[in-house]
């Protein structure tokens, strides 16, 4: 008895933190992110990206992406950031997600798509968004990179940010490291319109 009722309780705490149970029955989600740059504002498609878009909530409720940097930036191409906190050290990630790749939509200017390893379906945490149009990112002869959601609001704190220096980083021996921070404070889930 005392078994079930632990196993209850741990499916109500997953249950409590995971993206399906936020706004389940809006299938276009918007999140603010507040960065040290100003605000963006992307608005989520779960009609065509369900897995990415309940996994990119499930960080936000969380407060997983809070506090954490836009590692990569490479102006004419993508700005990756939810995998290190302010500090460059790697944020806990929950378990890898299906790649949703197929589902129609485009790596185009201002989307948003989930980063991954050279495995299709590694995908965690990490995020980007699309500089300019990347079709090279699309599925064709193998898996692409799945799009989720697009940017409503603030692509002009993408330019003021497009045009911040890079680096490469002494704490991730990386290129395309802003030299500057460039911070995501917070993320929220808006409230349904």
């Amino acid at each position: 008895m005392r078994l079930g009722i632990t196993l209850l309780l741990a499916l109500a705490a997953f249950c409590s933190q995971a993206g399906q149970f936020v706004q389940p029955n809006n299938l276009f989600p918007k999140v603010k992110l507040m960065t040290s740059q100003g605000d963006i504002v992307i608005e989520l498609d779960r009609s065509r990206a369900p897995i990415s878009v309940n996994n990119f909530l499930s960080y936000v409720k969380q407060k997983r992406y809070d506090n954490t940097l836009f590692h990569r930036l490479e102006p004419e191409f993508v700005l990756q950031g939810g995998g290190y906190d302010a500090n460059y050290k790697p944020i806990e990630e929950l378990k890898p997600v299906f790649n949703e790749s197929g589902n129609g939509l485009k790596n185009q200017l201002y989307t948003v798509a989930m980063a991954r390893l050279n495995d299709p379906h590694s995908a965690t945490s990490q995020f980007y968004f699309n500089l300019k149009d990347n079709p090279h990112l699309d599925p064709g002869r193998t898996w692409g990179y799945a799009v989720f959601g697009y940017v409503t609001e603030g692509t002009e704190v993408l330019e003021k940010i497009r045009a911040i220096q890079t680096d490469t980083s002494a704490e991730l021996g990386w290129p395309n490291v802003p030299v500057e921070k460039v911070l995501l404070k917070t993320a929220i889930v808006l409230p349904e319109q």
